[in-house]
């Protein structure tokens, strides 16, 4: 599995290309480097470069890439690459080379308890936007460079969670460091599930109405019952910061979303796939069958348009309710 990461490396690594790459587990801070790399198994992975990262996904058999950004307070092995690969089942049980999962992993904490490891893990992911930005500029080059062989794959993005913040931060830095003035349609998707930013962050005077430019369609998928966000909206308070999150409520004010925002009640069925939590909604938890947000999700790349409702995905819902 290919991914991306501004995590650490362990220890002295060769500068050349396709060395072995290891995360140091102790260094949660994020790195002013960016790796490319290659997962070969569980706790083996090759650095390829940026160069020999790109050309491998434009040589994939895959038809579209998906970006997954995960959420706070996960590891690249017991979390990240573990949900990233049930992610490409689900994609490669319905239909084989189709869609092609690819984790940007950035640097979480692991403090005990859930206020000061949030807080870290914020920071980290303001500042990984930096590091994310030069990805996005580079990718941007490295097309403009073979227009006479262009890489024709459709790209999209899967935000979760804190990951949202992530994603913010890195268009945000993407404009201001490279670009000056808004940003380029670069996605043909965006997808931001259970996001642990402001539910005012994508209005016209905001910056997440960077992640609207950038891409043909936004998906935002929320529950009210979502208890991973009620958490962050209590570590909040407790910092002085009172915000309804956009995956607990969904956006604030409509009338001040670009009209390619969708929203998505999903209240009704987060807590079938992540019981009691319900904020890893977009994979089973029971590793069954991939479930309705999944579907509609998958319909999405399918059909390259949004159906604002669960509707017609709901005869897959499971009748089992924990």
């Amino acid at each position: 599995m290919l991914f991306i990461t501004n995590r650490a490396p362990l220890g002295d690594r060769a500068a050349a290309a396709n060395s072995t790459f290891n995360f140091d587990p102790k260094c949660n801070a994020p790195s002013c480097e960016v790796f490319y790399c290659l997962r070969n198994q569980a706790n083996q992975y090759t650095e390829l470069g940026s160069t020999g990262f790109m050309q491998q996904l434009k040589q994939s058999p895959y038809q579209q890439l998906l970006f997954y950004i995960h959420g706070f307070s996960n590891q690249p092995e017991p979390d990240i690459f573990p949900r990233a690969q049930q992610l490409q089942q689900y994609f490669d049980q319905h239909q084989h080379n189709h869609i092609q999962v690819v984790p940007i992993i950035w640097p979480c904490d692991t403090d005990i308890g859930i206020v000061k490891d949030y807080w870290d893990d914020q920071k980290s992911a303001d500042a990984s936007g930096m590091a994310f930005a030069r990805v996005l500029q580079k990718l941007l080059v490295w097309q403009q460079s073979n227009l006479d062989d262009p890489c024709l794959k459709r790209m999209n993005v899967l935000a979760h969670s804190m990951g949202n913040r992530v994603l913010r931060e890195t268009l945000y830095r993407w404009e201001h460091d490279y670009l000056g003035k808004g940003v380029p349609l670069i996605f043909r998707h965006i997808f931001l599930v259970a996001a642990d930013v402001n539910n005012q962050t994508l209005g016209h005077a905001e910056p997440g109405r960077l992640i609207s430019q950038a891409a043909r369609n936004v998906s935002v998928y929320f529950a009210s019952d979502d208890l991973a966000l009620r958490a962050s909206k209590v570590s909040n308070l407790a910092n002085g910061i009172a915000s309804r999150r956009l995956g607990h409520s969904g956006p604030e004010d409509k009338s001040q979303l670009a009209q390619n925002v969708y929203s998505i009640d999903c209240d009704d069925i987060n807590t079938h796939y992540d019981f009691p939590k319900g904020h890893s909604y977009f994979i089973n938890q029971t590793h069954q069958q991939p479930g309705v947000v999944f579907q509609h999700l998958l319909n999405t790349l399918i059909s390259g348009r949004v159906n604002a409702t669960l509707a017609n995905q709901s005869h897959q819902l499971s009748e089992h309710t924990p």
